[in-house]
């Protein structure tokens, strides 16, 4: 069985305040590996890359190559007063930094075209993944979960792709090529400036480690406040019913004002970081222009390259801001990557054996010999299950909740595959079949409804999208559901949202049987299919159940019994075993378990 995806170690960090300067991260469980494979998707663009990589380094050394022009500029034309030579190198600083602005212009948007290439080339194979795996996956890992590797996790891989990538590698590379220029005008100078960094990145890690603790338990009461929120929004009903308005806004306002006073102690901390930074920056640049001071009058340690040391002195911690700043996001994108690449790895649905068939027109004769079936090791949910359905016949499926019912109907499609035992289908073991084949025999209602985006007569035809309109309608009249189709605003065209949030539950499940009758299926399964259904209505679409059901072999389950009177036989589950079969009348007359239950009914 596929384990649960688990969440990373979560990590709360302050960061530098400005660009998602207070992020809350996951820290990746191997980052080397995380960005090997984030590389991997890059390198399909390896020339947009190079094209970008030659377009930084233009834009670098323009600005690089402008703060050294200072040094000529203030040594061979200021102090001289040579005016017609100042007038040309200004023209020419113009011109380094027009070419250095347009190459960081096309190297921004290079970076963004070559982020969202990838994120849409990895988004596309998650979710391909997605619709591989099988539905014991899904069973594992909460729907939320899931949903959160296409938005959050996507969502800061991309941020990461399109512009922390750019930021670190300019940093990088800025500031290296600083400390070269840095120690090439002035080994001593250098020195001096080297000295104020370790007390900077002292000072930065102090604050991060610091205000973690304050970002942890902001998170804490935000999860609260938003849950809250989320639970009152949901349960409005019994809000209202009960009167508990009031109470509610009280219960808001002491969690909500935890959260204010959680969050200014956070923003707070975190709002050192800058300041102190800022301060820290210049002293270093008092520092240096008094030592480079002395040295001009000293040791004759000409002003044209002091100016210039002073400008890279102070361009100097930026890049070590920026660096700090980015550790976050960059940290967040790693672990959102391997959350992603986790389901990216999930083993998918077996593939079919090379010998497996495709079935053709079918009888419908279905046999289940002594199947045994568990979904986590030691804990079996069927025991020997034998039954057989003849061509036509209707089997009802009844017991206590947690019997095996629903288990039995999930392994007629192979949506798991049984321990041991056997499954046919016309004498043919269903793991000899191909399963798209397979499943096009069938025809299930869940007892869960879900309705797609999409106009009435599309989610019908959903159930084979080759039917006509003729065919749609028809099948809906079958199945009772065309009258309240015809009272919608806009008939068959109108569009449903939000799951069919604008019908009731009866009329939802109504399409989904009907979207069963268009597939024209050899088995129908029946999973609580009425069971949103009032009795009225229930009894107006029995009819056209039972003629959806002639000559087709039909398992249904019901806690209803009226509802299965007429099944050619019933077998009753407990634990996962038959402890009875027969038909209405047969197990009544056995006064054992079917009878308990078809009475409780009443009672």
């Amino acid at each position: 069985m596929n384990e649960p995806i688990k969440s990373g170690e979560k990590l709360n960090l302050a960061g530098l305040p400005g660009r998602r300067g207070n992020i809350v991260i996951e820290r990746p469980k191997n980052s080397r590996q995380a960005i090997l494979r984030l590389w991997n998707y890059l390198k399909r663009q390896k020339w947009l890359l190079i094209l970008a990589l030659f377009l930084l380094l233009v834009n670098i050394a323009s600005t690089l190559a402008g703060s050294y022009l200072l040094r000529p500029v203030v040594n061979h034309y200021i102090l001289p007063h040579n005016l017609p030579g100042l007038i040309r190198m200004v023209f020419v600083l113009i011109g380094i930094y027009i070419i250095g602005a347009a190459a960081g212009i096309l190297v921004n948007r290079l970076m963004v075209v070559v982020g969202q290439n990838t994120v849409r080339t990895i988004r596309a194979e998650l979710f391909g993944k997605i619709q591989a795996l099988p539905l014991r996956f899904f069973d594992a890992n909460s729907h939320g979960e899931l949903m959160s590797r296409f938005t959050n996790d996507m969502d800061n891989v991309s941020d990461c792709l399109n512009t922390s990538v750019l930021q670190l590698f300019t940093s990088g590379i800025t500031l290296a090529g600083i400390f070269v220029l840095m120690l090439l005008i002035s080994p001593v100078l250098t020195l001096v400036t080297l000295i104020i960094v370790p007390l900077m990145l002292w000072v930065v890690s102090a604050i991060i480690k610091r205000s973690k603790d304050f970002f942890t338990t902001q998170q804490i009461a935000l999860g609260k406040v938003n849950g809250y929120v989320e639970e009152m929004i949901t349960g409005q009903k019994v809000v209202k019913v009960f009167c508990y308005e009031d109470s509610s806004r009280k219960a808001f306002d002491e969690i909500n004002d935890d959260l204010r006073e959680k969050a200014t102690s956070a923003q707070l901390y975190s709002g050192v970081m800058q300041p102190l930074v800022q301060n820290l920056n210049t002293i270093n640049f008092a520092l240096t222009a008094t030592v480079g001071g002395f040295l001009a009058i000293l040791r004759g340690f000409d002003l044209g390259g002091l100016a210039a040391f002073l400008l890279y002195s102070r361009q100097f911690g930026r890049p070590v801001n920026e660096l700090s700043s980015e550790y976050n996001s960059l940290q967040a994108a790693l672990a959102g990557a391997e959350r992603i690449f986790q389901i990216l790895d999930e083993i998918p649905e077996p593939a079919d054996i090379k010998e497996a068939q495709i079935l053709g027109r079918i009888e419908g004769n279905v046999q289940l010999k002594n199947v045994t079936f568990s979904y986590d090791q030691g804990k079996v949910i069927l025991k020997n299950i034998t039954l057989e359905a003849k061509p036509g016949q209707k089997i009802a499926l009844v017991g206590s909740t947690g019997a095996g019912k629903t288990t039995i109907m999930n392994l007629l499609p192979r949506f798991y595959d049984i321990d041991s035992g056997q499954i046919t289908i016309d004498g043919t073991d269903i793991k000899n079949i191909q399963r798209n084949s397979l499943r096009r025999s069938m025809a299930i209602v869940l007892q869960d409804t879900h309705l797609f985006t999409a106009t009435v007569m599309e989610n019908i035809r959903y159930g084979r999208l080759e039917a006509t309109d003729e065919e749609v309608i028809t099948a809906a009249t079958l199945a009772g559901a065309d009258s309240f189709i015809r009272r919608l605003p806009k008939g068959y065209q109108t569009k449903l949202e939000n799951d069919g949030g604008n019908l009731s539950q009866g009329q939802r499940q109504l399409l989904n049987i009907t979207r069963a009758t268009v597939a024209r299926p050899s088995i129908l399964i029946l999973d609580e299919a009425t069971s949103s259904i009032d009795t009225r209505t229930e009894q107006i679409i029995q009819q056209g159940m039972d003629q959806l059901m002639k000559g087709r072999t039909s398992f249904v389950i019901a806690h209803r019994l009226s509802t299965v009177r007429n099944a050619d036989e019933i077998l009753v589950l407990e634990q996962g075993e038959i402890i009875e079969r027969g038909n209405h009348e047969e197990l009544l007359k056995q006064k054992g378990r079917y009878y308990q239950l078809y009475n409780g009914q009443f009672d």
